[in-house]
C-alpha cells in the first residue's frame, strides 16, 4: 500500500512538473513571438512583410586591426526568400556570386571563368539565410526551427536588449537582439573553423533609413570573436522592383558578365 502511494505521489509530482514546464515553454514562445511582432511593426509592418525584392548598392569594406584594408563597390539583388546575386567591383577586378535555392555559381573576372559553387559555399549561403533578420521576421524558418525567448541582455550602460533564439532541426542556433522599441540590434551565432575551433560570429545593425515606408539598416558591421572584420555600407536601397529570373541563371559566356546590370 505504501509502495502504491509512493508511485502515485511520484506520478503526480512528474505530471505537475511537466505541466509547469509546458506552461513556461508556451509563455516563453509567446514572448518571443511578441518581440518579433514589435520588430516587424517597427520596420514597416505589412509594407515590410510584403516586400518581394530588394536591390542594394554601396561599399563593402574588409577591416583588419580597426583599419580598412580594402573595399569594393557592390550591387546586391535579393528576391525573397532564397535568391541572391551580388556583383563586386574594385581595384580593376570584378566578381559575381549568385545563389538560387540549392544552386550557385561564381564569376571570377580576373581569371575570366564561371564555376559552380562548392558544397561548402552553398552551405555558407544557406547559413547566411538562416542568420538573417529577414528570415526571422518574415517567418521563413517556420517548420524548420524552434523559436524561444532567451531573456534580457546588457547592451550598454542602463540599456538592455530582448534576445530571441532560433534553433534549427540540425541543431544550428542563432540569437537576435532587439532594443526596447523593437529595433533590431544584432544577430549572433557560432561556427567551427578549418582548425576545428569555435568562432562567434556577430552582425550589428545601424543607421536605419526609411525607404518606401520600410526601415532598413544602411550599415551592417561583422565581428568574429568580437573583432570587426568587415562593413557593409549601403548608399541606396530599392524594394519591390521587378527582377528578371535570367540574372540568376548561370551564363554560358563570361563576356556577358563584363557588363553592368541594368535594373
Amino acid at each position: 500500500m505504501k509502495k502504491s502511494c509512493s508511485i502515485l505521489l511520484l506520478t503526480l509530482i512528474c505530471l505537475t512538473f511537466v505541466s509547469s514546464f509546458a506552461q513556461k515553454s508556451n509563455s516563453t514562445d509567446k514572448k518571443a513571438e511578441a518581440v518579433i511582432k514589435r520588430a516587424v511593426e517597427k520596420l514597416g509592418g505589412e509594407k515590410y512583410l510584403n516586400a518581394k525584392s530588394q536591390i542594394g548598392r554601396g561599399k563593402f569594406s574588409v577591416i583588419r586591426d580597426n583599419a580598412t584594408i580594402s573595399f569594393q563597390s557592390f550591387v546586391d539583388i535579393i528576391v525573397f526568400p532564397d535568391k541572391e546575386r551580388t556583383d563586386f567591383k574594385g581595384g580593376g577586378s570584378r566578381t559575381t556570386q549568385t545563389n538560387s535555392g540549392s544552386n550557385g555559381w561564381i564569376y571570377d573576372g580576373d581569371a575570366q571563368i564561371i564555376k559552380d559553387q562548392t558544397d561548402e559555399q552553398i552551405k555558407n549561403f544557406r547559413r547566411g539565410i538562416n542568420t538573417s533578420l529577414d528570415n526571422l521576421l518574415r517567418g521563413n524558418w517556420r517548420g524548420k526551427a524552434a523559436l524561444s525567448y532567451v531573456g534580457r541582455r546588457q547592451a550598454g550602460i542602463g540599456r538592455s536588449n530582448d534576445v530571441v533564439k532560433l534553433t534549427f532541426d540540425d541543431g544550428f542556433a542563432v540569437e537576435f537582439e532587439f532594443s526596447d522599441d523593437g529595433l533590431p540590434m544584432k544577430s549572433i551565432y557560432k561556427r567551427t573553423n578549418a582548425d576545428n575551433e569555435e568562432v562567434i560570429e556577430e552582425d550589428r545593425y545601424a543607421q536605419f533609413v526609411d525607404v518606401q515606408g520600410i526601415k532598413t539598416p544602411f550599415i551592417i558591421d561583422h565581428f568574429s570573436n568580437k573583432t570587426q572584420t568587415s562593413r557593409i555600407n549601403y548608399e541606396s536601397v530599392e524594394f519591390n522592383k521587378s527582377v528578371p529570373d535570367s540574372i540568376f541563371a548561370k551564363p554560358n559566356n563570361p563576356k556577358d558578365l563584363k557588363k553592368d546590370l541594368k535594373l
